[in-house]
């Protein structure tokens, strides 16, 4: 099952991202367990965390080195608000 377009992406405290969906949910995503290593461990900066976008219409979302996260785990394993 595809999931709804993002149509917001807000950074929270403790590595969280508030994301409003097409449908009218709202989900919030830890992403604190997926910033470890070279690639994701750049997110642990504040600021660069801050930076998050939505990219291709609303598929997605993206920092600007390109780290993502696949929209069906962003969708999956957020939890309703």
């Amino acid at each position: 099952m595809l999931s709804p377009k993002i149509t917001e992406v807000k950074p929270m405290d403790e590595f969280r991202l508030l994301i409003s969906y097409s449908s009218g949910e709202k989900k919030v995503f830890d992403v604190a367990p997926y910033i470890e290593g070279s690639w994701y461990g750049e997110l642990k900066n504040p600021e660069y965390f801050r930076s998050v976008h939505i990219i291709s219409n609303g598929t997605g979302i993206e920092w600007a080195n390109g780290q993502d996260i696949a929209p069906h785990e962003l969708y999956d394993l957020g939890a309703t608000v």
